[in-house]
């Protein structure tokens, strides 16, 4: 029997952030845990004990009080957590106040005009000043805790200090990318009526400096027509590029720079020693709302508790990734994102933050560059970024990239091969943290340990806490390497605390129906467990781990041929490795048709470089290279192509909509602002007309 070999090794786990926990958690309880799997297993039957010592770990700002959390209360309850305990996420986020080190490092794509833009640095201490200034600026325009926030913002300095004095103050947080149209935010932000929309004047995407101010001016209008309030709007100009045309605004609206300056006349807020006066909040306060995809409906506001993002970060970052003051952080992100807000953690921590407001393949070299000149340390990402990178680049050939320690990769589930890229053309000696978790938590479920290796196409581990375990469609526990659905049968910190409205923020019809949507979304599938709807496969157990993890896709997108069920990503990692590296296809998606009663057929879409045709060798090859490398069963039907493959704005392909299109469900359940191409959706429409004749 061939043993698998680590593609990385950690050079020191003893002496990981991991198991100095293990041992503190050790000392503390009197046990003798001595692997990884040791410390998970008891994370998950001691989640009380468990969390309150991460707290400890992590040295938490705020009062902790004595309770934690009700381990006998079954998780579809969504059990209150910390009841007695005060505390601020902003607090705990800006401990550092050194002058001489750097918080922020805001650069920006170049254009023809300017290839070389100025890099924007914001000192912890300068940090500190801008949120104190803004927090004032904020209570005197009337602001008060529970009030809404929104930013309609790049990913720029300002964006990071309105989210830190949102919160300072005890508001809610409310964020949509500047990316998106108007009419998707407008789905938005009408849910949760905010006081105050900040938005950027202009964005930077593909060497060309983008006008925001028609978006905003469209957005507020639709908000005018549907809001019961009328939000104050104030306009930031992150981008190091002139400024727009101000006779463009409209009459009320406020610069950044003069809102700041009110801030600082005013002095709100803040002890006459200039300290900020932190609201502290229950650790069940909300603390931001996130968005679903909203695909085929509304986006569902999700959200989440304060403490909850709190603990649950710094046990991700402290504690399992072992992210250091000396670290330089960037995640190539949108705000719209959950990502972002992941990253913003990093400051609890000191380290420097790098944000990128831009294409990140224009210029392919663009971001390497930036690693090399900044440091960067920690390089997180998409794996549809990866992928793309993969096709025609090779960092390692034109970058030392010695500063790397850790990459890591999310939003899709990363291939195999392209863990060999990373390998062979990025790092050899890098951590590859594929992480998987989702909006709904704002967090991790799976990811990266700095004391465990990294396995080929695998996510290195369960993460801390979380009882996830992969379950059959009976809901049933599967043997280790058997596909199932991934369910997490505890409860942990950061559940959402619901959907909005929550009570005391809306009639009680709106709450009693959030909180049935609440249920339905999570609850409903398989009663008793949280139901988070990827497939996936946990490994046997290795190295101490306990199983690494391996995503399948979506359940919803499952293929099931015959009755037998796999996941879409088994076909791509075949097209992707085989095809898509030799350039012969561009990008695939894979749905399942329905024959008959009960039965379906897979559908493999591919889309082809231009000026190419899928010819019947091509077609051949692909249905021989699955045969080969997985089974008779996964080969697809049909292969056709198409000139577009549908995405998410955060870069996930549509498989669902797809999947429902060709079985014959109308265009009109698509809500195209969620997508960032939808018009070739018509394309699949006319397909699946075609399709269902021959069935």
């Amino acid at each position: 029997m061939v043993v698998e070999q680590p593609l990385y090794r950690p050079q020191s786990a003893h002496t990981s952030a991991t198991f100095r926990f293990r041992d503190s958690v050790n000392a503390k309880y009197g046990l003798s845990l001595s692997t990884y799997y040791d410390l998970y297993l008891w994370s998950v039957a001691n989640i009380a004990d468990f969390w309150s010592s991460v707290w400890d770990e992590c040295a938490i700002i705020g009062d902790k009080g004595k309770h934690v959390v009700d381990g006998s209360v079954n998780i579809s309850q969504n059990p209150p957590w910390f009841t007695d305990t005060r505390v601020n996420w902003a607090e705990n986020m800006l401990q550092c106040r050194s002058n001489e080190k750097v918080a922020l490092i805001q650069a920006t794509e170049p254009t023809p005009l300017n290839p070389t833009p100025d890099v924007r640095r914001c000192s912890y201490a300068r940090l500190y000043d801008l949120v104190s200034q803004l927090v004032s600026a904020l209570l005197a325009s009337g602001l008060k805790p529970g009030d809404r926030v929104a930013s309609y913002s790049s990913n720029c300095i300002e964006a990071v200090v309105l989210c830190l004095a949102t919160s300072a103050i005890g508001a809610i947080w409310v964020s949509a990318a500047s990316d998106f149209g108007p009419a998707g935010v407008l789905e938005r932000f009408e849910q949760v009526q905010p006081a105050f929309i900040f938005a950027v004047d202009a964005v930077v995407y593909n060497a060309k400096v983008h006008d925001h101010i028609p978006k905003l001016a469209a957005l507020l209008s639709g908000l005018a027509s549907k809001s019961k309030v009328s939000p104050k709007v104030v306009i930031m100009h992150p981008i190091p590029y002139p400024a727009g045309n101000c006779s463009t605004w409209e009459p009320g609206w406020v610069s950044w720079d003069d809102f700041i300056r009110e801030g600082e006349a005013q002095k709100l807020g803040r002890t006459p020693s200039g300290e900020i006066l932190w609201y502290r909040t229950s650790f069940n306060w909300p603390l931001w709302i996130l968005f679903s995809s909203g695909s085929t409906g509304r986006p569902k506001a999700i959200v989440h508790r304060a403490g909850g993002m709190l603990l649950q970060a710094k046990k991700e970052l402290v504690i399992s990734a072992d992210l250091k003051p000396e670290d330089v952080f960037l995640y190539y992100t949108t705000t719209g994102w959950m990502m972002f807000n992941f990253m913003i953690a990093g400051l609890s921590v000191g380290c420097t933050l790098v944000l990128y407001d831009g294409s990140p393949l224009k210029d392919p070299q663009f971001l390497w560059n930036l690693t090399d000149d900044l440091k960067i340390s920690i390089f997180g990402t998409s794996a549809k970024y990866i992928d793309q990178l993969s096709k025609g680049y090779k960092p390692r050939e034109y970058h030392n990239l010695s500063s790397l320690r850790q990459i890591y990769s999310t939003g899709s589930p990363l291939s195999a091969e392209l863990f060999d890229y990373v390998y062979k053309h990025i790092h050899p000696n890098v951590l590859l943290g594929s992480i998987t978790g989702g909006t709904d938590i704002c967090s991790l479920f799976a990811g990266m340990c700095s004391a465990l290796p990294v396995y080929r196409g695998e996510i290195q581990c369960r993460m801390l806490g979380l009882a996830v375990e992969s379950y059959s469609e009976e809901g049933t526990l599967n043997a280790p390497d058997v596909p199932g659905e991934l369910v997490c049968l505890k409860a942990f910190p950061c559940m959402p605390v619901g959907f909005w409205p929550l009570a005391g923020f809306g009639t009680d019809e709106d709450v009693a129906g959030a909180r049935a949507k609440y249920r339905q979304a999570y609850f409903a599938e398989i009663e008793g467990v949280w139901y988070h709807g990827d497939h996936i496969v946990i490994t046997g157990s290795r190295a101490g781990n306990g199983g690494g993890l391996i995503m399948l896709g979506r359940s919803d997108g499952v293929l099931n041929p015959g009755g037998v069920r796999f996941g879409s990503s088994e076909l791509y990692d075949v097209i992707e490795s085989a095809f898509c590296s030799t350039g012969k296809i561009l990008d695939c998606l894979a749905v399942g048709q329905a024959i008959g009663e009960s039965d379906e057929r897979v559908i493999l879409f591919v889309k082809l470089p231009d000026g190419k045709t899928l010819t019947p060798s091509l077609d051949c090859a692909v249905k021989d290279e699955v045969r080969t490398r997985r089974s008779a069963r996964h080969v697809p039907a049909k292969v056709i192509q198409v000139k577009d493959i549908p995405y998410t704005l955060n870069s996930k392909k549509v498989e669902v909509l797809v999947k429902k299109i060709i079985n014959g469900a109308p265009l009109s359940i698509v809500n195209p602002a969620t997508l960032a191409n939808p018009e070739c959706l018509q394309i699949y429409y006319d397909i699946g007309i075609e399709l269902r004749k021959g069935v």
